[in-house]
């Protein structure tokens, strides 16, 4: 398909950038909900979804822990936090 390669080289890019932001050591993720209670969840991310603009989403995580039969599923909801340190490195090397 003609631009095939340029989609995929673009996505592979963006993942690269996401990875390097999100590095342990450029900050910390920090869990802003945890709940078994699947209508909780759905509930809480709707409520994100309408205050548009407070979360970046581009740095945010959500992990569904499956738990099978012992255990019953986790959903969360971590969004990553840079650490003010290194941040103020790097506005200071932009100038």
């Amino acid at each position: 398909m003609p631009g095939q390669r340029k989609r995929r080289r673009q996505q592979q890019d963006a993942g690269r950038q996401a990875a390097a932001r999100t590095s342990p050591d450029a900050g910390r993720w920090e869990v802003l909900l945890e709940t078994q209670d699947e209508s909780e969840w759905r509930a809480h991310l709707g409520r994100l979804h309408g205050a548009e603009g407070r979360i970046d989403w581009a740095m945010t995580r959500i992990d569904t822990l499956c738990g099978r039969l012992m255990q019953p599923t986790t959903y969360r909801l971590s969004l990553f936090v840079p650490d003010p340190a290194r941040a103020s490195d790097h506005d200071s090397l932009d100038h």
